[in-house]
Parts: C-alpha cells; structure tokens; sequence
C-alpha cells in the first residue's frame, strides 16, 4: 500500500474509480448539450440537467500548466511534477507528470501526454500522465 493520501470514492464517483482500476480514464457527457466535463458528478456543471453518460476517454491530453514542487508531501519524493492537463474531450484535470525529468528544460507547455494509471492499492489507481509516446 502507497504512503500517498487515498481519495474516497463516493457514489458520484465510482464509476471514475472503477475506470481508473481497469486502466481507463471515464468522462461524463451531457446529453442535451454534448458538454464533457470533469470532475464527476451526476450533473451537468453547465447546464444541470441528469441526463448524463459515462464514456473511456481517449487518455491523450497537453501540458496546460505545471509546478515543480521541492516540498516533501506523502507519498512523494520531490521533486516532483504538479500539472494540469487538458484533455483532447475539453476537461481539465490536475495530475502528476511521470517518466520525464521534473525540470523546466524538460517540460513543455502544450507537449502532448498521455494517461498512465499509478496503483495505490487493489481499489484505487491514480490517472497521471506521461509524454505522449514515451519519456522526454
């Protein structure tokens, strides 16, 4: 078991989890509006209406913004890499970069990445993110 801070999936947002556990990335999309969005919840943010589906994103995203932090923090050994990705389907989320350097020289605003799933335990596996198609 990781010493890292485990989230606590509720009913909103167990079908995210499940995904996650299964090496997938799950979005929800309204219907009436074709709006997606993050971070899960049995409405749409945009409009409110509870007509909403659940589908695998595709895992590919860009570097929106990151940090580098150098502050010790459970389960993690810095530096470490603090970044929010936008998604290809619109959303963004915040996630760690992994498998490239935690340095500027390294990290590129709208470098291509892609999800890759950190296992906390036999329920919860982290969506972060790596470049796309390999290390930098």
């Amino acid at each position: 078991m990781s010493d890292r801070i485990m989230p606590t999936p509720t009913p909103e947002t167990a079908h995210f989890w499940e995904g996650t556990r299964a090496g997938e990335l799950r979005l929800q999309r309204c219907a009436p509006e074709g709006h997606v969005y993050f971070p899960p919840r049995p409405f749409c943010p945009k409009c409110g209406s509870r007509d909403v589906a659940v589908f695998a994103a595709s895992g590919r995203g860009t570097l929106h913004s990151y940090i580098i932090n150098h502050m010790k923090a459970p389960g993690m050994e810095p530096p470490f890499v603090v970044a929010v990705v936008e998604l290809d389907e619109g959303p963004r989320m915040m996630a760690n970069i992994m498998e490239v350097a935690p340095s500027h020289e390294a990290l590129e605003l709208d470098m291509p990445l892609e999800v890759t799933f950190e296992r906390l335990s036999d329920e919860i596996a982290l969506p972060q993110f790596k470049p796309a198609g390999g290390a930098a």
